[in-house]
């Protein structure tokens, strides 16, 4: 049987060119609701044209699709963490878990410095937990709603949120892709975390001082007791609140911290929040079925399964409590799926075709000096975010390709397992259809474009990577040890 051709530059760029101006057309025609079907079409249009090309090379129908399948599938892990993300979400306002953190936040957080607060603290929860998925999903999501009971800009309250729990990630030795990065590179755990430290001290150091300029600017035009009183007593009406309410997000990041997986310690989350709703909120439950043909026993039953499935409806005695508490349950996360699906579909589809390769193999030939190759490194992980929708291939593909080309250039592995994380890592959570990208935006509510500017940490980090890559600064050369290896 003939083996496939390679692809040519241009037939590896056409599918890349074609997604783009699909995804421009598809952002003017539909606007913030481009992600909600519009997206997802131009996506598995632009996994078309690369199967065409795939054919006409050679490859064969099946073997594609058994490749998409395949991509499909490494994406089921986010895709499982989405749906019970979904349930969490729900229960925990059901259960007065997420008011109970606002009304308490919306007392003790200033609007001059919600911003800089947001990262701090999220940055703080990622690097207990280790993850920045949970702590979007926890802590993010209380913060964004008292971001916005204070009148606040929702895309900087997420871009801080974003910023400081990608921080806290990428310092834990507990966050996934922290230990996957010097794995691909060839280099130690914490040898990778402290040679980390140059490029991310002054990356969260800048985004700290922009988010504290920004809210000391933008405090000026927001009066942080313009109805803050009537939500406030909105939450003691409707919700019987106390700290015994944030019993279930102590167990989360105690679970999280004790190295339990994402999906089971996020599940019990959310388990714990139905329990919680049925004992403290009985009367919210109750409301939120309303079906009086049961005994009061299984309503609190028939409630508490019903959140974890659809959107819990908030009818507070106000209307823009109830538009934030409004939100949850595993369909309000079926669109984010499907973006997911149709981005891996692409992204398999142009790995298996050698597309991907033949990109890679061409960025890395012009890569001449150690500047070049680090942003060869950091651009093809970018890129990777981009085309293949997901951070861990964006460190595996790279990582696995430049991890040779650093050691014949004589550079140690930890500035290639460092630019791997100040990229892959970080711009995930900036592009929308990326696993990360959706995430985000499906748990806080804030589309992903809108809060992209404001993500400082998350495209900062990359442009002082390439800065110290063509300076020479932190770029340590191979020593003999590694030389011979």
């Amino acid at each position: 049987m003939e083996l496939p051709q390679k692809p040519k530059i241009w037939q590896s760029l056409l599918p890349v060119g074609v997604l783009i101006t699909l995804l421009i057309v598809s952002v003017i025609f539909f606007g913030e609701d481009a992600s909600y079907g519009p997206n997802q079409v131009a996506l598995i249009l632009s996994g078309v044209v690369a199967s065409l090309i795939g054919l006409k090379l050679g490859y064969r129908w099946k073997e594609m699709q058994q490749a998409m399948v395949k991509g499909v599938s490494l994406a089921m892990g986010a895709i499982f963490i989405l749906l019970v993300v979904g349930s969490l979400i729900g229960t925990w306002i059901l259960s007065g878990t997420v008011p109970t953190m606002m009304y308490y936040g919306l007392q003790v957080l200033n609007p001059q410095i919600f911003y800089t607060a947001c990262c701090i603290i999220c940055a703080i929860v990622a690097i207990v937990s280790g993850s920045s998925w949970t702590t979007v999903s926890t802590i993010g999501i209380a913060l964004i709603g008292i971001a916005a009971a204070f009148g606040l800009h929702l895309g900087i309250a997420a871009g801080a949120i974003i910023s400081g729990a990608y921080f806290g990630d990428k310092l834990s030795p507990l966050s996934d892709t922290t230990n996957l990065a010097p794995a691909m590179a060839g280099t130690d755990l914490f040898v990778h975390i402290r040679h980390m430290l140059w490029t991310t001290i002054p990356s969260i150091t800048l985004a700290l001082i922009l988010f504290t300029i920004i809210g000391l600017l933008q405090s000026s035009s927001v009066d942080s007791s313009s109805g803050l009183s009537e939500i406030l007593l909105a939450l003691e009406n409707s919700y019987s609140l106390g700290v015994h309410l944030l019993i279930p997000v102590v167990v989360v990041l105690g679970l999280i911290y004790k190295k339990m997986p994402a999906f089971p310690a996020l599940l019990i989350g959310a388990l714990l929040g139905g329990v919680t709703a049925m004992i403290f909120q009985q009367d919210v439950v109750l409301a939120f079925v309303g079906d009086s043909d049961l005994p009061q026993f299984l309503l609190l039953i028939k409630g508490f399964w019903t959140v974890m499935f659809t959107e819990f409806t908030a009818t507070t005695s106000n209307a823009a409590l109830d538009s934030l508490l409004t939100r949850g349950g595993m369909a309000s996360m079926l669109d984010t799926i499907w973006l997911i699906i149709s981005a891996m579909m692409f992204g398999a589809a142009m790995e298996k075709t050698g597309m991907l390769e033949v990109l890679t193999q061409k960025i890395l030939s012009a890569a001449r000096s150690t500047g070049s190759l680090i942003l060869a490194t950091l651009s093809t992980a970018i890129g990777l975010n981009v085309i293949a929708s997901d951070q861990y291939i964006s460190i595996v593909i790279p990582g696995r390709m430049y991890r040779a080309e650093f050691v014949k250039r004589g550079l140690d592995p930890k500035n290639l397992s460092r630019a791997l994380e100040d990229s892959g890592t970080l711009t995930s959570a900036l592009v929308p259809w990326n696993t990360c990208g959706a995430f985000m935006a499906a748990s806080l509510g804030v589309p992903t474009l809108y809060y992209l500017p404001f993500a400082f940490f998350n495209y900062t980090n990359p442009f002082i990577s390439a800065i110290y890559g063509f300076t020479g600064f932190t770029i340590v050369p191979l020593d003999k040890d590694h030389a011979d290896d």
